[in-house]
């Protein structure tokens, strides 16, 4: 069953402010506030004292979808399920497959929805009334799960496009209602700064001094990490950690050669979709945790990954923390795209043994709402006494072009991983902010699989 959702209790509706006086009017929101329900029961509300997550948005759609009337929930940049059922209802207006994704198809009808909106007389966007909205305890957004686990000060930048107006900024705070709690209502705030890529670029220098002084600091970077991007270059230089979450890269081999550029000049990077892999590692290393099975991870020769075709992120992450853990070093690296994806990687162990990887990008009809996820992997050796068959796969069908390559029975030990619901960025933001600072194993096993990709570049 669906956690019911918590009700959100809007301490501040939107309200635009000047650039200078974004703090001045937070605190008069917190000054001996107290919020009284119905029954006059509610407790008093306290400002957010944990860490500020800085959100910033490639592209417009909330902005679009709020000025059009689509969409009454927070422009928060994330796309939450208040924001993909805005999307879905707009699609099924103009007959688009109703995805609740911002495809391209989409978008362009959104600005031609928003330019025959913004010249409609007096119905004419002023920006900060495109902004406004009203929570809905039905649809919680992204940002409302993350202050549910860990109230914060979120900041959304939010570029659009058009002509340079300048930034409009808004601030507003609201409070998640837990049942189980009586004591103080731990409230979020947000600081929603709107405008072309550079009207934001240029107020950069202003940014910094909204972080709350003393705590951590997280940048959310929902684009290719870009370390031309003034803006960009400015916020990493402040933050403890970067995130990225590689499963919405476009092009995630030479996005991931970006992200290793990144780690070698010292920037603190951690991936949503690196940690969508730790199931998958503990089944692997539990394989051959055994002592009858240790010795056999120096026999594994052949690496077969079967991951949902349109990112292989995930599978070339999963490879590289595997070969940076058997010290493999790879040698060649080919891709052959059509039906099947399929990227074929020699490496070289130690002991100069070969070692064959497949990866295949699988197509699927039903995909999932996280593009790569992995599917299956086998790990086996041409030496038929050699005890390090293994295969693992995820709990529904996983396996199933596997079983017809007779990999299911040639494995020495089959696992499943289950469907988590911990696989959602929701999720995964709120255990990222909980740590900080450079992941060794991250890194380690980026660096050995862009080593791979140059090899296919060169």
């Amino acid at each position: 069953m669906a956690p019911q959702a918590s009700t959100i209790y809007s301490l501040q509706a939107p309200k635009d402010v000047c650039l200078n006086d974004i703090e001045n009017e937070l605190n008069q929101i917190w000054q001996s506030y107290g919020i009284q329900g119905e029954d006059g029961g509610l407790p008093a509300a306290t400002r957010a004292t944990t860490f500020t997550l800085v959100v910033y948005e490639p592209e417009e759609t909330q902005y679009l979808l709020a000025a059009t009337g689509f969409y009454n929930g927070p422009i928060d940049g994330i796309l939450g399920p208040q924001t993909q059922a805005s999307l879905r209802e707009l699609q099924k207006q103009h007959e688009l497959p109703e995805s609740g994704i911002p495809t391209p198809e989409t978008i362009t009808i959104l600005r031609e929805e928003y330019f025959k909106f913004q010249h409609s007389g007096e119905h004419g966007d002023g920006h900060g009334a495109a902004m406004g909205y009203t929570f809905s305890p039905t649809s919680p957004t992204i940002a409302d799960e993350i202050a549910l686990r860990n109230p914060c000060r979120i900041i959304a930048l939010c570029p659009i496009a058009g002509e340079d107006e300048g930034v409009k900024a808004q601030v507003s705070a609201y409070c998640p209602i837990q049942k189980q709690s009586s004591s103080t209502l731990i409230c979020c705030e947000y600081i929603t700064l709107t405008g072309t890529a550079a009207a934001l670029e240029r107020i950069g220098g202003m940014i910094p001094a909204l972080l709350i002084g003393g705590l951590p600091k997280f940048l959310w970077w929902k684009a290719t990490p870009d370390s031309n991007n003034p803006l960009f270059k400015r916020l990493a230089a402040v933050c403890n950690n970067v995130i990225v979450d590689s499963c919405n890269f476009n092009s995630p081999e030479s996005d991931l050669l970006t992200l290793q550029d990144l780690a070698e000049t010292g920037v603190p990077l951690a991936d949503l979709n690196w940690r969508r892999l730790s199931a998958w590692q503990e089944l692997t290393a539990e394989a051959y945790d055994a002592p009858q099975r240790r010795a056999a991870l120096t026999e594994i020769d052949r690496v077969t990954i079967d991951y949902e075709k349109g990112n292989a992120a995930q599978a070339l992450l999963y490879l590289g923390w595997f070969a940076s853990r058997l010290e493999w070093q790879p040698v060649s690296y080919k891709k052959e795209c059509g039906d099947y994806d399929i990227t074929s990687i020699t490496f070289v162990s130690k002991d100069q043994r070969q070692i064959e990887a497949e990866l295949a990008g699988v197509p699927v009809a039903d995909v999932g709402e996280i593009v790569g996820d992995l599917i299956a992997l086998r790990l086996n050796s041409t030496n038929p006494q050699a005890n390090c068959g293994t295969l693992i796969c995820t709990e529904t069908g996983g396996c199933m072009r596997m079983e017809t390559q007779g990999g299911a029975q040639s494995a020495g030990l089959f696992q499943q991983v289950s469907s988590l619901a911990e696989q959602k960025p929701e999720f995964l933001l709120s255990q990222q902010v909980q740590r900080w600072g450079r992941e060794a194993l991250f890194e380690e096993s980026l660096s050995v699989i862009t080593k791979t990709i140059k090899l296919g570049n060169g």
